[in-house]
């Protein structure tokens, strides 16, 4: 199924496939310039890539919380470095009335982890007939996402992702189960680890969400060990100053370090 994304590149390479970009788009210019290094580092790699953005973000902790520059102005970008560097887009949807808009923009159409029971979301992204990644809640095991595929399918569109973003440990702290990625493998369709949402410190007192970005060559190289088939990593030049979720995100430079570690594992484990 992921070879059918529209502009995927390096689909015969045997690689796990990644999602990655800045949390928000927080701009053109620094959209593009994450865009570029990302496609330089993933074509030197043969890596599936898909460019990542939020075009608004509804889930803030607090109402002064950054959440967008504009819907039509962010999807208008995110549209840019799709023609502009020949990949793929994606982005997360928060109500039925979304889809069919941010459908016209991007490739593949993201149901947020909160939102992964919604009905009404789940037919509306369907019926776009574009991919769909579906997170799974921090709330749900892994079993349960059976019945948000079924959601999807019964729609009529099979193009189902399923992404694991962790479990809420506590009221404050995230865990990754990695048992459930063979479990949601077993629903046919591939299976995404989210790296840096998996190291969320969620809840603060402070009402912006913390983050343990020092463990996130730790989680993705488990993930990969265990047979995830993408990846999903938010990252930035300069997160300290990020609109959002700078706290979990990995430094742009940084990045081709721990995917050269990531393709040597996942040549390992392609010969067993």
């Amino acid at each position: 199924m992921i070879k059918n994304i529209p502009n995927i590149k390096h689909t015969e390479s045997g690689n796990f496939f990644l999602l990655a970009g800045p949390c928000a788009i927080e701009g053109e210019e620094i959209a593009m310039q994450i865009a570029e290094r990302i496609v330089e580092i993933t074509n030197k790699l043969e890596i599936p890539f898909v460019f990542k953005g939020s075009y608004r973000k509804a889930n803030r902790s607090r109402l002064d919380s950054f959440s967008g520059i504009g819907d039509e102005k962010a999807l208008k970008i995110l549209k840019k470095v799709s023609d502009t560097f020949g990949v793929p887009t994606v982005t997360d949807i928060h109500s039925a009335e979304e889809a069919a808009m941010a459908a016209q923009y991007v490739d593949i159409l993201q149901i947020p982890a909160f939102l992964c029971r919604q009905t009404d979301l789940l037919v509306a992204a369907a019926k776009t007939g574009k991919v769909v990644n579906i997170k799974k809640g921090q709330f749900l095991s892994a079993e349960s996402m059976k019945f948000a595929v079924n959601k999807v399918r019964e729609s009529g569109n099979d193009q189902v992702v399923l992404t694991d973003r962790g479990n809420m440990f506590g009221y404050q702290d995230m865990i990754v189960d990695y048992r459930g990625i063979p479990t949601m493998q077993e629903n046919n369709c591939p299976v995404v680890l989210d790296i840096t949402h998996s190291l969320q410190q969620p809840n603060q007192t402070s009402g912006v969400t913390g983050g343990r970005p020092d463990l996130i060559e730790t989680v993705a190289k488990a993930g990969i060990a265990v047979g995830a088939d993408g990846i999903f990593i938010e990252t930035h030049p300069d997160p300290a100053n990020a609109k959002s979720d700078g706290a979990n995100m990995l430094h742009l430079d940084h990045l081709e370090d721990l995917l050269t570690k990531l393709v040597a594992i996942r040549k390992v484990v392609n010969n067993f």
